[in-house]
């Protein structure tokens, strides 16, 4: 796809362990913000496919600053995030179309037990979005005042006569099941879809996307909107991004509360206080699985440098649940985590300062050293959960030049790595996305050790 200057610049701004892992936002919240209403109803957050809920950390974030209390939203980890490949055979590691419909049924319950709410509003991206549908639709309407699909692949990634029991197939089982009718939406509530301007690498014509170039997927960029729905193009955003992005922070807000939001930006808080969950990839694949004998260290780092300034400011050893914390921290800190789990290489991961507190700031080792890498004296990644990696739509910079691993056209990717030889270990390595500046260091591959430069944005 060929992007002009206008596409580019259109829309965009400046599981039994899901219900125990539900986390808010904040621990604190002492900084000024919007005052709170009571028409915003409490609200779910729902992660997507092999994803966890810290990607809502700035969401969530917004929120608080929007005068949503805290005790008052969630954020569900799904136990075993990653879809079957085949809904109606068991693969270790991940889940059911019904598995994702039991967890999210017993968060909603949770949720208004907890809030004592008759009703609360729900917003998933991509996969996340499939769970609310089914929950709606098999008992749970009257449960949902508000339903907002970010990205959802409505009508499947492809729509082949193959695979029938693939839940991302659009003529398969599940989505014929959840589309079926003249309208798509189960009456009740109010339902909500944002999608992209063309760059959702998960609503191509082409499959290229997903490992089949030059066979047709049968769904294009209008393949997340339902009949029945209101329905908004974001512009230029990616698939992720039209869950995460400020430009959907505003739509999400605005059909919840009613109105729009009185800021955008994060309000930063006096006292940050951060904790969060361990987890690994057992056999390859992401799980929410707390880890436990996992030692987490914190330290203040230079922000032009990545050295440490002075000693740990918070160490942990995780236990049965895998939670780390609750460390203290000022909201103006560059701070290094340094995550030593079992099996797993060392990580260094580099993360820029934490406006406000979160226990959902989720530490997940590094892939393993592998044999791309043997040659190398350090493996650094520059990593981008909320995002992909737009070139030319975005300013991403990896050591001074763009990523040579991030392809240009349609964002598909959200990591880039660099490798260095011995004699640049220790070095500091700048990544820089847009306006956030991340300085990490070089840490020798010949220690099982990798660092990470972690994008908040």
């Amino acid at each position: 796809m060929k992007l002009s200057r206008r596409t580019i610049l259109q829309g965009v701004g400046s599981l039994p362990f899901a219900v125990a892992s539900l986390r808010t936002a904040a621990i604190a919240q002492t900084a000024p913000a919007a005052a709170p209403s009571t028409e915003v109803p409490p609200i779910l957050f729902v992660h997507g496919n092999g994803d966890y809920d810290a990607l809502w950390m700035t969401t969530l974030w917004r929120m608080e600053s929007n005068g949503v209390a805290r005790e008052r939203m969630m954020a569900i980890n799904f136990t075993d995030p990653l879809a079957r490949s085949d809904d109606k055979l068991e693969q270790a590691g991940r889940s059911s179309t019904e598995d994702q419909r039991r967890e999210l049924a017993a968060a909603i319950a949770e949720l208004k037990r907890r809030t004592g709410a008759a009703r609360v509003a729900l917003v998933g991206s991509s996969r996340g979005g499939y769970a609310i549908r089914n929950v709606i639709k098999n008992g749970g309407a009257g449960d949902v005042s508000h339903a907002v699909l970010c990205g959802t692949p409505n009508h499947g990634v492809f729509a082949t006569d193959d695979q029938p029991n693939n839940e991302f197939n659009g003529r398969g089982t599940f989505l014929r099941s959840l589309n079926e009718g003249e309208s798509e939406v189960t009456p009740g509530g109010a339902f909500l879809t944002l999608r992209s301007d063309g760059l959702d690498k998960y609503a191509q014509p082409d499959g290229r996307f997903i490992g089949k170039p030059g066979t047709p997927t049968n769904v294009n960029a209008e393949g997340p909107e339902l009949r029945g729905a209101t329905n908004l193009v974001l512009g230029a955003l990616d698939h992720r991004e039209v869950a995460f992005h400020p430009r959907a922070f505003r739509e999400i807000y605005k059909f919840i509360a009613g109105r729009e939001p009185a800021r955008i930006a994060i309000v930063p808080e006096t006292n940050v206080r951060l904790s969060g969950l361990v987890t690994g990839t057992p056999g390859g694949a992401s799980t929410n699985r707390p880890v436990a004998g996992a030692t987490v260290d914190i330290f203040r780092v230079d922000p032009e440098t990545g050295e440490r300034m002075g000693s740990a400011v918070h160490s942990t050893k995780t236990g049965a649940d895998g939670r780390w914390g609750p460390a203290q921290v000022e909201p103006s800190w560059s701070l290094e985590f340094v995550l030593a789990a079992p099996d797993a290489p060392i990580t260094h991961i580099y993360r820029s300062p934490f406006p406000r507190s979160s226990d959902v700031v989720h530490l997940r080792p590094a892939r393993p050293i592998g044999p791309a890498d043997k040659d190398a004296g350090a493996v650094v990644i520059m990593s981008r959960p909320r995002g992909y990696f737009g070139l030319p739509r975005d300013v991403v910079l990896f050591d001074g030049r763009e990523p040579a691993d991030v392809k240009p056209g349609v964002p598909t990717d959200a990591t880039a790595t660099l490798r260095l030889p011995a004699s640049e270990v220790g070095r500091n390595i700048v990544a820089q996305f847009g306006e956030e500046r991340i300085v990490a260091r070089a840490w020798p591959a010949a220690e099982n050790r990798i660092a990470i430069a972690e994008l908040t944005y």
